[in-house]
Order: C-alpha cells, then sequence, then structure tokens
C-alpha cells in the first residue's frame, strides 16, 4: 500500500500504519483507565468472559461496518451517508452523530488527558517523595479544583493534538502512531514482567480475580456494562473507524484489519489489568477503587516501593500515549468533516475546530472548581464536565452505532454491501454470519445498551 492521494484525498501510506492509527484509536484511557476499575467494582470472572463475548459479536461487526462505509465512499462521516443515501436523508444524521460525538468527547476527554501529563510530570520530578497515603490521594483532589491547571493542561494537550492531525495522515496520524503505539505495547510488557517477578507479586491472585468464572460476583446490570464498554472501547458510535477507513484503498482486507484492531485492543485491556491488579494485591490494596483507581492508588503504591518513581513515569507515560492516540483520531473526525464539507484546508479546519473544542472544554476544565456555570449543577443535577461524560457515551454514542447497525443491515443496498465486504479479503466466506450479526445482534445489544444507560430499563 503506497502513500499517494486519490481524487483529492489522502491515504495510508501501509497497512501496517493504519492498523497502528486505528488501534490507537481504540486504545485509550477506557482501556489502562477505565476498564481495570470497572473489572475490579464487578469482580472480573465472568464480567471479563462475558466483555470478550460482546467484542466479537457486537463491537467487531460494528467496526466492520464502519470500515466498509468509510472505504466504500471515501468519505468522512456526514459526506458518507450524505452520498450513500442522498444529501435530503435523514439518514445523515448519523454521520452528524459521530461528528458531535467527537466534538463533545474531545473536549472533555482532553481534561482527562491532562491529569494524565500532569502525573506523568509529577512522576519525573519524584513529587510524592515523602508524603504520607493521604498527602498523595489528595494531590488528585486538588488537581480537580484547581480552574488554573486544568486549563493550563487542557490547552498544552489539544495543542500536541492539533499539532499531529495538522500534518495530515501520513505525516502526522501514521507517523506518530507509528511511533506512539510500539512505545506503548513496549511499557505495557515491561510493567506486566515487573507484575510477574516483584517481590510482592500478587499475580497469581490477579490471574485467578480477572479471569477465575464467578457467578456469585456476575450481575445482569454487570453484563450490560460489559456490553457497553465493549462497545465504547472500540472507538465505535463516533466516526473515528468510519474516518480512518476512508483513507483505505478498496484492496485493503478490511475483515482481517478489524480482527487484528479488535485483538490489539481487548489484548491491552487485559494487559492493563495484569499490571494494575498485581500491584494492588501484592500491596494489600482491592481493585474496588472506582475511578479513583489510577490517579489516587497507583501513585501511594509507587511512592512506596523501590523503583517506584520508574514505575510511575512509565505507568503515566502509558496512559498519555494511549490518551493521545485516540484524541487524534476525535479530532480527525471533525476536521475531515469540514474539509468533506466545506471544502476547507487541513490547516484551517483543525484550526478552527481546535480551537472550539479547547474553548467549549473550559467548562469542563473548571468543573470542580465552581468557578463558571455555577448553577448548572443546580439545573442539571450534574456539573458541565459529568454532563458531557454522559450526553456523549449514554446518548449519542449508542444512537449512532445503533443507526448504523441499522442502516448497513437493513437499508444498505445488499450488492454493494457484499461487495465492499468481500473487496481484497480473504476471510470472504464470513459474509454471512457478518451480515447476521449486523443486523439482527449488534442493533438489540446496542439498544439494550442504550436504554439501560440511559435508565430507561433498570436492572
Amino acid at each position: 500500500m503506497n502513500a499517494k492521494v486519490l481524487n483529492g484525498r489522502e491515504h495510508w501510506a501501509s497497512r501496517l500504519g493504519f492498523i497502528l492509527a486505528a488501534a490507537g484509536s481504540a486504545i485509550g484511557l477506557g482501556n489502562i483507565w477505565k476498564f481495570p476499575y470497572i473489572t475490579g467494582e464487578n469482580g472480573g470472572g465472568l464480567f471479563v468472559l462475558f466483555y470478550l463475548l460482546c467484542v466479537l459479536l457486537v463491537g467487531l461487526p460494528i467496526m466492520l461496518a464502519e470500515f466498509v462505509i468509510g472505504r466504500s465512499t471515501q468519505s468522512s462521516p456526514v459526506a458518507a451517508f450524505s452520498e450513500l443515501a442522498g444529501e435530503q436523508s435523514a439518514w445523515k444524521l448519523v454521520g452528524w452523530f459521530g461528528v458531535i460525538s467527537g466534538f463533545i468527547i474531545l473536549s472533555y476527554y482532553s481534561v482527562v488527558a491532562g491529569w494524565s501529563l500532569n502525573y506523568l510530570l509529577m512522576s519525573i520530578v519524584d513529587a510524592t517523595a515523602g508524603k504520607s497515603p493521604q498527602e498523595i490521594s489528595g494531590i488528585f483532589d486538588k488537581l480537580y479544583t484547581s480552574g488554573s491547571l486544568n486549563i493550563f493542561w487542557h490547552f498544552l494537550f489539544m495543542a500536541i493534538t492539533v499539532g499531529i492531525v495538522l500534518s495530515g495522515v501520513k505525516e502526522g496520524i501514521e507517523r506518530w502512531c507509528r511511533t506512539l503505539m510500539p512505545l506503548l505495547f513496549l511499557i505495557l510488557a515491561f510493567l506486566l514482567v515487573y507484575g510477574v517477578f516483584s517481590p510482592n507479586s500478587g499475580f497469581i491472585k490477579a490471574a485467578k480475580f480477572v479471569f477465575a468464572p464467578k457467578i456469585e460476583t456476575f450481575t445482569s446490570a454487570g453484563a450490560l456494562e460489559a456490553l457497553g464498554h465493549a462497545f465504547f472501547t472500540l472507538s465505535l458510535g463516533m466516526g473515528a473507524m468510519l474516518t480512518y477507513g476512508s483513507y483505505l484503498p478498496k484492496n485493503e482486507d478490511v475483515v482481517k484489519s478489524a480482527f487484528i484492531i479488535t485483538f490489539l485492543d481487548t489484548m491491552v485491556a487485559l494487559l492493563a489489568c495484569m499490571v494494575i491488579f498485581p500491584i494492588l494485591f501484592g500491596h494489600g490494596m482491592e481493585p474496588q477503587q472506582g475511578p479513583g483507581l489510577v490517579f489516587k492508588a497507583m501513585p501511594i503504591i509507587f511512592s512506596n516501593i523501590p523503583g517506584g518513581m520508574i514505575l510511575a513515569i512509565l505507568f503515566f507515560a502509558l496512559l498519555t500515549f494511549a490518551a493521545l492516540s485516540s484524541a487524534i483520531s476525535l479530532q480527525e473526525v471533525v476536521s475531515s468533516n469540514f474539509m468533506d464539507r466545506k471544502g476547507w484546508t487541513r490547516k484551517k479546519a483543525t484550526l478552527i475546530t481546535g480551537t472550539a473544542i479547547f474553548i467549549i472544554g473550559i467548562p469542563s476544565a473548571l468543573a470542580g472548581s465552581g468557578s463558571l456555570l455555577a448553577q448548572w449543577k443546580d439545573i442539571f443535577g450534574k456539573n458541565f464536565f459529568d454532563t458531557m461524560d454522559y450526553l456523549a457515551p449514554n446518548w449519542l454514542l449508542p444512537m449512532g452505532g445503533f443507526l448504523m447497525a441499522v442502516y448497513v443491515g437493513w437499508i444498505m443496498p445488499r450488492k454493494k454491501l457484499e461487495d465492499e465486504f468481500k473487496s481484497g479479503s480473504k476471510w470472504a466466506a464470513l459474509y454471512p454470519l457478518w451480515l447476521f450479526s449486523i443486523k439482527f445482534i449488534a442493533p438489540l445489544a446496542v439498544l439494550l445498551v442504550l436504554l439501560y444507560k440511559t435508565g430507561i430499563i433498570n436492572l
């Protein structure tokens, strides 16, 4: 696959570059921050096994659907549905769900990513040295309530993201993902080896917790949590995979690529558990720490073990790299939309939308300080950050994913769909199985997630 521009559209320089970029989009804070703590909250075991099943039956088929639409139209989400269904068709809204989701998610995602940058710097200067566990835990509380610090890190992270996307598909996104993803895998491997061989390793206990089925800890609510995370962790419903697929040539084997990307994403989520939990168990801590697991519990442990400073640097570098690779794809979704729809140059589209995302993210950065939109929580019951975090994953992404599955499974011309699936693929025999999943299994599963997440059904 040679680097080139076809019909005015950039393409990936290599298959490996595409796979690393798409895997980078999927592998983010959801894998290294969220998956370990929801696994801890749901008791591991059957929760993890059910999650793996959901990835295979729901996540993978929808990823393939996005690749098929993107490659067939060579367009970003809104333009893609306009071409397939017509400019006046309501199906164009599916594309807008993706663009709006990417915009909203990146606006507050960059605030969380900024926390990673903050902790990476703290680790480099060994800021926790000599502090008590209570003082270390309190560092995050101070960070969360400091509006000026949050805005600074939010701005810095967005500046890095915009700078990479400005350079284009090959020179920016692909080149950086070729660097970030191998580094991420190397750091993860090093931390895993440490978890296995460290003097106070809780690796065996962690392995049993993560993989041994325990019926008593598995609940229907946990099952839907696993289903929802399997969907969201693969960057589905936000147009990222569709956009990345639009930079593929017609002879790319999208089926094989989807399998590889799904495998890499799932492997990182599981390895993140096997990095974090052995350290927790080895130091007498439990995994039911909730969202504070990474930013409160882990720094306390790092401050009390030999070589903890190096481990902390590696761990928060891992978290930062994962966040950046996902943020790049979110920015690209928004930028490419205005490049395709408005004819803007990449520079104009990226600078304008990146600035807008930064501005919209300021209330999220100030949410903990209570210094802006003070009445927001009184009106909506959540602060601005939590409102955005509720709106996108619980409404926009499920709606986008559900409608994507319905369109591909029931509306898209069958001949075109089959040709796109089989084009360049050695896995053409899987088409009937994939079609059944995208018509029946995936829409029903995503609809259940939507109803559960929004509180329409309670379990």
